[in-house]
This record gives C-alpha cells, sequence and structure tokens, in this order.
C-alpha cells in the first residue's frame, strides 16, 4: 500500500484554529491601505518566464537559483510568481491603467513562489502584502509608501521597528557607483563565491546583497552608494529624510541596504526586527522609476513594498501581540426528540440567513452529549427544545457566561430580534 501524502516541504497549512490570525491581520492591511488611498488589484499566480527575467533582472538570485519555471503543454515557457511588483506592472501596462488618474496606487495579499532553504519565516509559498504606487517622482511618494508600512506595523502592535532607508542613485550616477565597486572586488577575486565572480563583470551591485559570508564581510568594506549620488539623487534623499522627519516616522540611513532585484532606483528601505530567525526583515521596498519602460510601458515612475505574511505572525507572536478570538456561535439549538429537532433544523437555517451565526447537532448526540459539544464551541446562548417548548410554541434562552435564563417564541424573526443586540 502506498505510504502517506506529506505536504510539500517549505509550504504549510493554514488550520482552523490558526486562520483567524490570518483574517485579522489581512483586515489590518486591507484597512491601512484604504485609509491611504490604495485599492485592491490581482492577478495570476503564474506568468510568462520573460517577464521576470526582463523584469526581476537575470543576475539576481531569484531567477538564477529561486524560481519555479516549467514548460506547459503549448511549450511555453511559464514560471510561478516568486514577486508582485513585475506582475502589477505587467497589469498596468496591459490594461492601460497609466491612462487614468495618477497617481495609481493599488495594494495585493498574493502567494509568492521561491525555490529556497525553508527557514523561519521563509517559505516556498508564502504570502505577501504588498503596495504599488505609480506616477510619482517626488520623495514625497516614497515618504508616503515608508509611512504606509509604519502605520500598518505599529496597528498590528509592532510598534518597535526603525525603517532603514538608502539610495542607490539613478543610472546616471550608477556607472560611477558601479565603476568603484569593480575596481574594489576586482582586488578580492579569489575571496568571492563562484556566483559574484559571475556577476562581477555583469552586475557589480549584486554582489553587496550575497548572503555567503566571505562576501557579506567583503560588501561591508565596500564603497557606499550615498558618496556616489548626482545631484538630483542627492536632493531627493535629503528631501526624503526631512518629509519623514515631518511624518514622525522613525529612520535610520543604514548604506548596506541595496535590495537583491535589479529595478530599484533612488531609495530602498526595509524594516528590520529580530527574533524571526536568520531573515529578519518584515517589510522592504523601494523605488522602482526605470521598469514600466523596461517591460515595454511607458515612462513612469514606481516605487512600493512587499511585507510577508508568515513574517509577520512570527514577529507578532514573539512580540506577545494580541489577537482577537475567532468568532464563535452566537446560539447553540438543542433539540429533544424528532419534532423538535425539525423545529431547531427550520429555526437555525433562518437565523443564518439573518446574519447570525447558530449552530444546532448533526450527528444524533444525546441532549447532554449537545450541550457539552455547545460549551466546546463557546455559544454565547443555548436554546433547547423539546415536546413541552413546542406546545408552548417558547423556550428559555439561557446565557452561557452567566446562566442568566429569560424566554423567547420560537419564531425565528422574533429570536432574530432577541438576538440582534449581540449580533
Amino acid at each position: 500500500m502506498a505510504g502517506n501524502i506529506s505536504i510539500p516541504r517549505g509550504t504549510k497549512d493554514v488550520l482552523p484554529s490558526e486562520s483567524h490570525q490570518w483574517q485579522y491581520i489581512e483586515s489590518v492591511l486591507r484597512k491601512c491601505a484604504a485609509d491611504f488611498g490604495f485599492s485592491e488589484i490581482r492577478f495570476p499566480t503564474f506568468e510568462h518566464t520573460e517577464l521576470f527575467l526582463r523584469g526581476v533582472g537575470d543576475t539576481t538570485d531569484i531567477v538564477q537559483k529561486e524560481m519555479y519555471t516549467f514548460e506547459d503543454k503549448g511549450g511555453r515557457s511559464i514560471t510561478l510568481r516568486p514577486e508582485g511588483t513585475a506582475s502589477v506592472v505587467r497589469s498596468v501596462i496591459e490594461n492601460g491603467l497609466y491612462a487614468g488618474v495618477l497617481p495609481l496606487k493599488v495594494f495585493y495579499i498574493a502567494p509568492n513562489f521561491r525555490y529556497e532553504k525553508p527557514q523561519a519565516g521563509r517559505l516556498r509559498e508564502h504570502h505577501q502584502f504588498g503596495v504599488e504606487y505609480f506616477g510619482a517622482a517626488s520623495p514625497l511618494a516614497d515618504a508616503e509608501v515608508i509611512s504606509l508600512a509604519d502605520t500598518f506595523l505599529a496597528r498590528l502592535g509592532i510598534d518597535d521597528v526603525t525603517a532603514a532607508i538608502n539610495s542607490i542613485g539613478c543610472p546616471k550616477c550608477r556607472k560611477d557607483y558601479q565603476k568603484a565597486l569593480t575596481e574594489y572586488y576586482s582586488g578580492h577575486v579569489s575571496e568571492l563565491c563562484p556566483t559574484c565572480v559571475d556577476r562581477l563583470g555583469r552586475n557589480p551591485l549584486r554582489l553587496l546583497d550575497c548572503k555567503e559570508e566571505k562576501c557579506s564581510a567583503l560588501a561591508s568594506a565596500a564603497p557606499k552608494t550615498v558618496d556616489y549620488l548626482c545631484g538630483e539623487c542627492a536632493q531627493h534623499f535629503e528631501t526624503l529624510k526631512a518629509e519623514l522627519d515631518r511624518l514622525g516616522v522613525r529612520y535610520r540611513v543604514d548604506t548596506g541596504i541595496v535590495r537583491g532585484l535589479d529595478y530599484y532606483t533612488k531609495t530602498v528601505f526595509e524594516f528590520i526586527t529580530g527574533g524571526i530567525g536568520a531573515q529578519s526583515a518584515i517589510c522592504a521596498g523601494g523605488r522602482y522609476d526605470g521598469l514600466c519602460e523596461e517591460l515595454g510601458g511607458p515612462k513612469l515612475p514606481g516605487l512600493g513594498f512587499g511585507s510577508g505574511i508568515e513574517r509577520l505572525l512570527l514577529t507578532m507572536a514573539a512580540k506577545g501581540a494580541k489577537f482577537p478570538e475567532g468568532e464563535k456561535p452566537l446560539l447553540f439549538a438543542a433539540a429533544l426528540g424528532t419534532a423538535a429537532a425539525e423545529k431547531v433544523s427550520e429555526l437555525v437555517c433562518g437565523l443564518r440567513r439573518a446574519g447570525i451565526h447558530a449552530e444546532r447537532d448533526t450527528t444524533g448526540r444525546s441532549l447532554k452529549a449537545q450541550m457539552k459539544y455547545a460549551d466546546k464551541l463557546g455559544c454565547r446562548y443555548t436554546l433547547i427544545i423539546g415536546d413541552n417548548e413546542l406546545d408552548a410554541g417558547r423556550a428559555e434562552l439561557r446565557c452561557m457566561a452567566d446562566g442568566s435564563c429569560r424566554s423567547v417564541e420560537l419564531d425565528c424573526e422574533k429570536l432574530a430580534g432577541a438576538l440582534s443586540a449581540d449580533i
């Protein structure tokens, strides 16, 4: 006989006992995005591989090591989405959203897929909250996006994190910086990992993002991006810092942040916390002013961030943040006898259609077992119906918290009215 089928490595079930935590986080994220004027966008789980080769960059770890790519039955190269920004930009171009009112502000909550070593807070299928902001080149837009991240983290009870920000310049000043990097790393080629040796001649900026121990040590002593900014990029960065000060967003400049994707320009940032394993960034992003053009669209400045839901859950647990309890049934209707069971069925169905969470037994439990079941479900009220209650057309509505009772009519509309104050 075949063995049991288990979940693929690097994936995780969200069980009924946990799902209310996900729903709470998602509700906070959606409300925060709406408060900042962002509307939801949804897109496919898989895309043509070319989108990520062009958008994310063929020298990134994502493209070189982590993508789930396959050939479909039509011979097309398809990739499970490793990150959300490229898909959003593709949608903006394909659907002509850039021709509408700008700035365009969208958010998404969606799964991403990366083949990498599973760790705490880093799964091969992970879920991400992301926002993208198009049509504003001003550093005020950068500050607004960072402020949104700061706000949703605070609302989730993660209020002791600081934004780490940096500027990696634009294509104009990037050339001088890449030249300086190439000169620096050329004297340390023997100390680089094979991947970084390959990247050195094609995209030296990627060497700063390598996680290999020797490469990380070299990166800490490498030339800093902020020392090579052109006048425009330097002013952009200074204005961003001044605006963050006005908004009351705590930040620090970290010249080691470059982000692991090729499309970033100027501002990059991370919100970093401890206690969730090897990877401590719980929200990260930046500006990508050339990505829309790179993917065949018009010149359209953009920026955004992504935050992993799994990492948010781990961080909240580590910090002792509180979750609201999952929804409990308002009423359990217990039946004693066949006729009573039919009446209970009618009442529970009517209450549910009226928007009231009501439960009943469907397994043939005794009355005593039904009451134990109601207690395990955490029902707020119980209603016991037998022959006497059917004859009288009334039953006792019992509050499980304090044992108090009141008589109610066995009429769905009137019962709903009696419960309405607790809905």
